[in-house]
């Protein structure tokens, strides 16, 4: 009987230690070389503060989800003025809003990567965006890679104008590493 009870007791810590192992493995935090860049005609440029992590794993996307944030602060056009004049009220509104946040809700496998379901906040306001990405894998760092279309006056970001696109193109390069 106590055979039994110390083989239950020990297969019982093999199990949750796998199971640690395991959560440890598929978290990843976003590393500093990733790149946001925006290009339209006029204005383009990146940001270069984020921070957030990615908890990810092939074999069960359902578990997999990404919580990024970036610092609007960080923005960076060529242009001290525009950089400036971003941060206001009328723009990014950096005061009262200082990041911009994506929550993912969903992803899906595609053919050529994956599709990256979530909710993306700027400027207080949240919107459900679809961003393509690939994967790639070495060691223990992951990567993920695409472009996508953002509309700034879905987010109240600037005015109407026929200075400034309403259509901004992000692309982005997010690798992490596992912690």
């Amino acid at each position: 009987m106590k055979k039994k009870a110390l083989l239950f007791l020990g297969s019982g810590l093999l199990v949750v230690a796998s199971a640690f192992t395991y959560v440890v493995y598929d978290h990843y935090v976003v590393t500093d070389d990733f790149s946001i860049d925006f290009k339209s005609k006029d204005p383009s440029g990146s940001f270069t503060k984020m921070d957030g992590t990615i908890e990810f794993d092939e074999k069960d996307l359902g578990a997999s989800s990404f919580n990024l944030k970036i610092d609007i602060s960080s923005i960076s056009t060529g242009n001290g003025m525009m950089n400036k004049k971003s941060q206001t009220e009328e723009w990014f509104n950096a005061t009262k809003y200082p990041y911009a946040k994506f929550k993912s809700t969903k992803i899906d496998k595609k053919d050529s990567g994956y599709t990256i379901t979530g909710d993306l906040t700027i400027k207080g306001i949240t919107k459900l965006v679809a961003i393509p990405a690939t994967l790639t894998k070495s060691g223990s760092k992951i990567s993920f890679k695409g472009t996508f279309n953002v509309n700034r006056m879905d987010f109240k970001v600037g005015h109407k104008s026929d200075q400034v696109p309403d259509i901004m193109k992000v692309s982005f390069n997010v690798p992490a590493i596992t912690k």
